[in-house]
């Protein structure tokens, strides 16, 4: 986050991320989106999270890509499909199909998941303020944004705890569902009152009141993001205009 791609203003990011969206919905083929999840790749190296980028990525997307190209290919029965086994058919059409759609993922993911961690949270926030939102919406999306992290936090901090008083947390499928269930309890009292604790700390700052805040924490726009948001606007239009002259 600290690298000069993410020192950039969150709009003019977001509006990069809008741009690569655009283009992996309505380009054809999957050539194109598979080199924008290499093109995400390179700028995750320039901005320092590469190896944090692939972890993400490689945890979550892969299952469901391996899910859509199996469904596709071999279940779903196609004008072309040849039987393999039982129900089990092999279909060109399907592959094009499953090819097309998990491009798409890929390179929407990709950027999704660059964008939010190479900007911060604070930074999402204070630009949404800046631009005009309601505390109360900007609130909602921080937290939002900051549950699953904490969730995970959370989680770990409890299954250290029985760890420590004994209790099994590793091994089986049972063993682990079996852990899980003393887990549920804590879990659930400390979010609650952890929200308590939010409460409070918000209506000492002045959460609810009308009048005009300020902030200590500023962040401005520079020359490069104004070219990036300018770009990003161009792009969209010479493309439906190149595609409308073919």
């Amino acid at each position: 986050m600290d690298s000069r791609i993410g020192n950039l203003y969150p709009s003019s990011k977001f509006t990069f991320i809008i741009l690569i969206i655009l283009l992996s919905m309505f380009v054809p083929g999957f050539i194109f989106q598979y080199i924008i999840f290499l093109f995400i790749f390179l700028i995750s190296l320039f901005s320092g999270t590469a190896i944090k980028f692939l972890s993400t990525f490689m945890k979550s997307i892969p299952i469901l890509i391996i899910f859509i190209f199996i469904f596709q290919v071999f279940l779903i029965v196609n004008d072309d499909s040849q039987q393999i086994w039982a129900f089990i058919h092999f279909s060109q059409i399907g592959l094009m199909t499953s090819l097309t759609m998990t491009s798409k993922i890929v390179a929407i993911s990709s950027s999704i998941i660059w964008f939010f961690q190479v900007t911060r949270v604070k930074d999402i926030v204070y630009a949404l303020e800046q631009s005009g939102v309601s505390q109360k919406v900007t609130f909602v999306i921080a937290s939002t944004i900051q549950l699953i992290p904490q969730m995970l936090n959370l989680s770990r901090t409890i299954a250290d705890a029985q760890k420590s008083r004994g209790i099994e947390t590793e091994g089986n499928l049972f063993v682990r569902v079996k852990a899980f269930i003393p887990m549920i309890g804590p879990l659930v009292l400390s979010s609650i009152q952890q929200i308590e604790e939010r409460v409070l700390a918000l209506e000492s700052r002045a959460f609810s009141s009308k009048a005009k805040k300020t902030s200590i924490y500023e962040l401005k726009k520079q020359k490069i993001d104004y070219i990036i948001m300018i770009f990003c606007v161009l792009v969209p239009i010479v493309y439906i205009v190149w595609r409308i002259k073919l």
